[in-house]
């Protein structure tokens, strides 16, 4: 007699910023669990580089972040070219705001929520592999349009009072789970829901994805 087992979902809240060279690096290690049979995934942006937390590209946060950029790549793999470094961080125009990106991923998980996480690797390969400035509206509303999300795309480009209200309440979401349970930073991975919430540890994203799944499954 075959016996069918019923297997319960395990869910996850992902917090992040699509300007943070951190969320970058840990977004292979998601893909792997947005690909996994038995996860639920949320992703939240928390608004870490926009609005009051954007600012303008200066020659210390360059040096800054190139530094991290090169741990991350080693951990990781991922790749910072030297487009990236010479047109994005050492250019000296241009600002650190991630306003633009967190509100197309809005527009985009409104309209098409299969493919956020898509436009999402579209708006940091952007940014760390072809050397274009997704702070630049213009920029990600050419990715979003290359990515046919069309529907996304004219959302981002006249957003109404729904999409921002919309996109306020992500954020608002992102940070209250982020002070509930006294995250440090982003990126931020939660396990489970409500009362049973746990945050795995940041430097599971940075190793073996399937050590991570591994651990997930077994806690």
């Amino acid at each position: 007699m075959k016996v069918n087992v019923v297997t319960e979902t395990i869910h996850l809240t992902y917090l992040f910023d699509p300007l943070c060279g951190w969320c970058y690096g840990a977004s292979l290690a998601l893909e792997k669990l947005l690909l996994q049979d038995g996860f639920a995934v949320t992703i939240i942006p928390t608004g870490l580089f926009a609005g009051a937390g954007a600012f303008p590209m200066n020659a210390g946060f360059a040096a800054h972040a190139w530094e991290a950029d090169q741990r991350i790549a080693k951990l990781t793999g991922q790749v910072f070219s030297e487009t990236y470094r010479r047109d994005v961080l050492e250019r000296g125009t241009g600002r650190v705001d991630s306003g633009p990106a967190t509100l197309a991923l809005t527009a985009v998980r409104v309209m098409a929520p299969e493919r956020e996480f898509d436009a999402l690797k579209a708006i940091q390969r952007a940014r760390y592999v072809e050397g274009r400035d997704n702070g630049d509206p213009a920029v990600i509303a050419d990715i979003l349009s290359a990515l046919a999300l069309d529907d996304a795309a004219a959302r981002f480009a006249s957003p109404d009072e729904e999409l921002l209200s919309a996109n306020r309440a992500r954020i608002d979401a992102g940070q209250a789970e982020m002070r509930r349970l006294s995250a440090r930073g982003v990126p931020t991975l939660i396990a489970g829901q409500g009362q049973d919430a746990r945050l795995v540890s940041s430097s599971a994203l940075y190793g073996s994805a399937d050590d991570l799944i591994a651990g997930l499954r077994a806690a």
